[in-house]
């Protein structure tokens, strides 16, 4: 279970590194759509797991391979915006989340 600290540097790091794709999408990352559905912190707020939504881009694979290349810069970037509310800037780690395929496939299940 997360701790009220967890939830808060996870949904400020949710909201810095949507801005950060959302402006450097066009530029770095051949103009994908990319959405951070989720972030979880670890306790000691050293590591963040992002959960990433893809569009506009054929093969998501290689758009994460892209995004987890430019993990410094994105780091960087998301340093500079948390630089005041936190002493260490978490290590980035990047997922693709399916959540939205999962649902997806349930409902045409159930359609059938």
């Amino acid at each position: 279970m997360e701790s009220k600290r967890q939830q808060k540097v996870a949904k400020q790091i949710q909201k810095d590194l949507g801005e950060i794709f959302q402006l450097e999408a066009k530029n770095k990352f051949k103009g994908a759509l990319i959405t951070v559905t989720k972030v979880n912190v670890t306790r000691d707020l050293a590591s963040a797991k992002v959960n990433l939504s893809l569009f506009g881009f054929e093969d998501n694979e290689a758009l994460l391979k892209l995004i987890r290349d430019n993990s410094k810069d994105i780091r960087h970037e998301l340093g500079r915006r948390i630089r005041h509310q936190m002493r260490i800037v978490p290590n980035l780690l990047f997922y693709i989340d399916d959540s939205l395929d999962y649902i997806e496939n349930i409902e045409n299940l159930l359609n059938e």
